[in-house]
C-alpha cells in the first residue's frame, strides 16, 4: 500500500516509524532509570535499619570496596536525586514524542483525505 502514497504521504509515514521507534527507546530507557531509582530508593531506606559503624561495601565495577556509612548514604542521595531528575526528563521526552506522534499522525489522515483510521497501525510493521 505505501507504494501508492503520494510522497509527502510516504514521507509523514516514515516520519511517524521514526517517531515510534523514538518512543519505544524512550519508554525503555524511563523504565531503566525507573528501576533503578526503585533500587536505590530501597537502598537508602534499608539503611535507615544499620548501624553507623557497620562495614559496608559498594560495587565499583567487578569490585566491592568498603566504604563508611556516610559516604553510602551520601552516594545514594546523590544518585536518587539524579534518577529523579532522568526519570521526570524522560517523562517530559516521552509526552512530547507522543504529542508529535499525534500530530504527524493526524497530519497524513488529512493528506490522504481523512483515510481509515488503521493507518497509524501501518507504522509498526
Amino acid at each position: 500500500m505505501q507504494g501508492n502514497l503520494p510522497p509527502e504521504a510516504q514521507e509523514k509515514l516514515e516520519e511517524l516509524q521514526d517517531l515510534q521507534e523514538t518512543a519505544q527507546q524512550v519508554a525503555a530507557q524511563k523504565q531503566e532509570a525507573e528501576t533503578q531509582l526503585n533500587e536505590s530508593q530501597t537502598a537508602l531506606e534499608e539503611l535507615d535499619d544499620i548501624e553507623g559503624d557497620t562495614k559496608m561495601y559498594r560495587q565499583l565495577g567487578e569490585l566491592l570496596v568498603e566504604t563508611d556509612y556516610e559516604e553510602a548514604e551520601a552516594d545514594l542521595e546523590e544518585k536518587v536525586s539524579s534518577l529523579e531528575v532522568r526519570v521526570d526528563t524522560l517523562e517530559k521526552q516521552e509526552e512530547r514524542v507522543q504529542e508529535q506522534f499525534e500530530e504527524l499522525q493526524e497530519e497524513l489522515q488529512q493528506m490522504l483525505g481523512g483515510g481509515p483510521g488503521g493507518m497509524g497501525g501501518a507504522g509498526g510493521a
